[in-house]
C-alpha cells in the first residue's frame, strides 16, 4: 500500500457478481450484497464477511487474509461458515484476490474471486468483487473490529501533544515577571487643531485627481459568471421526431442544483452494479422492464437531476451523459417515483460507453434507491 495506502481496518461493503454459476447457493445471482469487516494487524488481516440477498439468503462466514505494503494487494480467504439462513442448496466459500486503491476520501477493495464448495470441495464459480469504505456496517460492528479501531484511536491520540504538554502548570512559589510597559505609538496631532484641547482641526479634503485618464479599475467592466457547462443531453423518440425539443411537462433536461437532493438522503442508496468506462460520453437507453404498468423514474448524476418524473416504456429514455474527465467516480441514482401497477419498480438499462455495452436491471422501491457507479479511467 505504500505512502499512498490506509490502514485496511475497517467496514468495507458492495457486492459480489459470479460470472458462469451459483457461488454461495442455487440462488445466487448478480445481485449479492457483500459486507466485508476488517482489523489489520501489520501484514495480516483479520475479518469477518456477510453475504446477503434481501431475505432469501443471508451467510456469515470467518476469513483471514494478507496486504503487500508495496503493491496493495490483498489476499482474503473465508474459513468457518458461522451463520447461514434462508439456504437451499449448496454452500460455498470465496477466496477473494483484490486490490487496494483510493481515489479523493474514498477507498476501494476491487478484484476477484474463486469458490469452493464446502461439502465436496468441488468448484462453485468465479467472478467479481467491489468494495467500497463506510463508517458503519449493515449489521454491527464484530468486537475485535471495535478493538482494533480502540487501538488506533489511542495511538492517534498519543501522537498529538496535549494542551497539558504545551503549557505545563506554574510551580509553587515561583515568581513569574511582569509583563514588560507596552508604550503608546506617538500620535501626530492633525494640522488645524487640537481635538483634545477643544479646538476644531481642519476639515479633510477629498482626494482629486490629477490625471483625466480613469483608473484600471473603474474601467474593467464587472466580470460574468460563466454560464454552467449541461451535464446531460436527454431525448427520447418523440422529441427526436420533433427536432429534439422536449416536452417541458415530462421534466426531462432541466437544470438543478447540485445540493444532495431530499430523496437521496432521506432513503436507502443499494449499490447495483459497477461499471469501468474508458469514454466521458455514455449513452443509457431505459425501458420499463416487464410489464408496463405506469412505472415513473427520476434519474440523478453526481446528485444533479437529469431526468425527472418520467414514466417508463418499451419506447427508451435516451440520456447522454457527460462525465467530468477530472473525476474517476460517478454516481447514478434512480429514484422510484411510485411502484407502478405491479410492485416493485422495474426497469432495464442499456449502457453503451465507446464500444462496449452493458445490461443493467434494476429495482427501486419508495424506501430504497438503485445506485450505478460509473469508474472513468483513461486509456494509456
Amino acid at each position: 500500500m505504500g505512502s499512498h495506502a490506509q490502514d485496511l481496518t475497517g467496514v468495507w461493503q458492495g457486492h459480489f457478481r459470479s460470472s458462469n454459476m451459483a457461488t454461495r447457493s442455487s440462488l445466487f445471482d448478480d445481485r449479492y450484497k457483500f459486507e466485508v469487516q476488517i482489523a489489520q494487524h501489520d501484514k495480516i488481516l483479520e475479518a469477518v464477511t456477510y453475504s446477503y440477498l434481501s431475505s432469501l439468503f443471508y451467510g456469515k462466514a470467518a476469513a483471514a487474509g494478507t496486504v503487500n505494503p508495496k503493491t496493495s494487494k490483498v489476499l482474503l480467504q473465508e474459513g468457518k461458515l458461522l451463520e447461514v439462513r434462508n439456504q437451499s442448496g449448496d454452500v460455498c466459500i470465496m477466496t477473494c484476490f483484490l486490490q487496494y486503491s483510493k481515489s479523493g476520501d474514498e477507498e476501494f477493495l476491487e478484484g476477484n474471486f474463486i469458490s469452493m464448495n464446502i461439502r465436496d470441495s468441488s468448484n462453485c464459480g468465479r467472478g467479481t468483487v467491489f468494495l467500497r469504505k463506510v463508517p458503519s456496517s449493515d449489521f454491527y460492528k464484530e468486537p475485535f473490529l471495535e478493538k482494533k479501531e480502540e487501538a488506533l484511536k489511542e495511538k492517534e491520540a498519543a501522537r498529538t501533544p496535549s494542551t497539558a504538554k504545551a503549557n505545563p502548570p506554574k510551580k509553587p512559589g515561583a515568581v513569574v515577571p511582569a509583563p514588560a510597559p507596552v508604550k503608546k505609538p506617538a500620535v501626530d496631532k492633525p494640522k488645524g487643531g487640537d481635538i483634545a484641547a477643544g479646538k476644531p482641526a481642519a476639515p479633510l479634503k477629498k482626494p482629486t485627481s490629477t490625471s483625466k485618464t480613469p483608473s484600471v479599475a473603474s474601467s474593467k467592466p464587472e466580470p460574468k459568471a460563466p454560464a454552467p457547462a449541461p451535464l446531460a443531453r436527454i431525448n427520447t423518440p418523440q422529441a427526436t421526431q420533433s427536432g429534439g425539443r422536449m416536452d417541458s411537462s415530462a421534466g426531462i433536461g432541466k437544470k438543478f442544483p447540485t445540493i444532495t437532493p431530499r430523496v437521496l438522503l432521506s432513503r436507502t442508496n443499494q449499490l447495483v452494479k459497477t461499471i469501468t468506462v474508458h469514454t466521458n460520453e455514455v449513452v443509457l437507453n431505459i425501458y420499463d422492464d416487464g410489464a408496463i404498468d405506469h412505472d415513473t423514474v427520476s434519474v440523478y448524476l453526481d446528485n444533479r437531476q437529469v431526468i425527472t418524473r418520467a414514466m417508463l416504456t418499451d419506447r427508451p429514455l435516451v440520456v447522454t451523459l457527460h462525465l467530468d474527465e477530472n473525476q474517476d467516480y460517478h454516481e447514478l441514482v434512480m429514484v422510484a417515483e411510485n411502484e407502478g401497477e405491479i410492485p416493485p419498480n422495474t426497469s432495464l438499462m442499456i449502457v453503451k460507453a465507446g464500444d462496449k455495452e452493458y445490461e443493467v436491471r434494476i429495482t427501486s422501491t419508495e424506501q430504497k434507491n438503485a445506485v450505478v457507479v460509473f469508474k472513468f479511467e483513461k486509456l494509456k
